[in-house]
C-alpha cells in the first residue's frame, strides 16, 4: 500500500513559458516540465517503449484530473544511428535519453494545487511507483521550463 502522505506538496519558485500561440489556453501562459528519461539497464527497449505508451500513458491520463494537468506528451527516441552521429559531432555528448516525457498545467497555482491535495499527492504517488518500474531516475533528469520559440 502507497503511503501518500510521503508525498510532499511542490512548493516552485519556476517560470512560466514565454508567449507561444502553441503553448497558451484562453490567453493564459502555461507551466510545463520536461522529463528526460533513461530505461533501466537490463530491460530491451521494445519492452520499455511498450510499457511506457500502453500502461504508464494510461495511468497519467487517469490521474489527470487530480494532478492538474491539461496536457501529456510521450517522445519516444528514434533512429539510433543518427543519434550517434550526432552525439559523436559533439565532443563530449552523453548519449541520447530513451525518451522526453512533457507535461502542462494552466498556472503556477495549478500545480501547487496538484501537489497540496491529498488526491494530488496520491495521484503523484502512483506515477512515482509506476516510474519505478521504468525508470532509471539515476540517469533521468526532470525539470520545469522557459520557451523562447524562435520560429
Amino acid at each position: 500500500m502507497l503511503d501518500h502522505s510521503t508525498v510532499p506538496p511542490i512548493k516552485l519558485l519556476c517560470v512560466l513559458n514565454g508567449p507561444s500561440s502553441n503553448d497558451e489556453i484562453g490567453g493564459e501562459q502555461l507551466i510545463k516540465l520536461v522529463y528526460c528519461i533513461s530505461k533501466p539497464k537490463g530491460m530491451p527497449a521494445e519492452e520499455f517503449y511498450e510499457r511506457w505508451l500502453n500502461v504508464h500513458g494510461p495511468l497519467v491520463k487517469s490521474l489527470a484530473e487530480d494532478l492538474k494537468a491539461v496536457r501529456y506528451v510521450q517522445s519516444h527516441t528514434a533512429f539510433p544511428e543518427y543519434n550517434e552521429l550526432l552525439a559523436k559531432s559533439r565532443e563530449g555528448a552523453q548519449p541520447a535519453f530513451d525518451g522526453i516525457t512533457e507535461m502542462w498545467w494552466d498556472s503556477l497555482e495549478d500545480l501547487n494545487l496538484a501537489s497540496s491535495t491529498k488526491e494530488g499527492r496520491r495521484a503523484m504517488a502512483i506515477l512515482i511507483e509506476d516510474e519505478k518500474l521504468q525508470t532509471d531516475f539515476s540517469s533521468s533528469s526532470l525539470f520545469l521550463t522557459e520557451e523562447h520559440e524562435i520560429f
